[in-house]
């Protein structure tokens, strides 16, 4: 599942980031502004955010 995060308005989709979640790992960020993460990182990245830590 890829979704794209841009503004209303703004979308240049080449320079959108994305968060792009596979099987096996998670990537985030814009063409040559990237993070990888393992879906275990993903996940405490994701509870972090649910629980208002971040």
């Amino acid at each position: 599942m890829v979704v794209v995060l841009c503004t209303d308005g703004v979308c240049d989709p080449p320079k959108c980031p994305v968060v792009d979640v596979r099987e096996d790992k998670v990537i985030i960020g814009e063409k040559d502004n990237i993070c990888t993460l393992t879906r275990e990182q993903f996940d405490i990245l994701k509870e972090k955010i649910k629980n208002d830590e971040l």
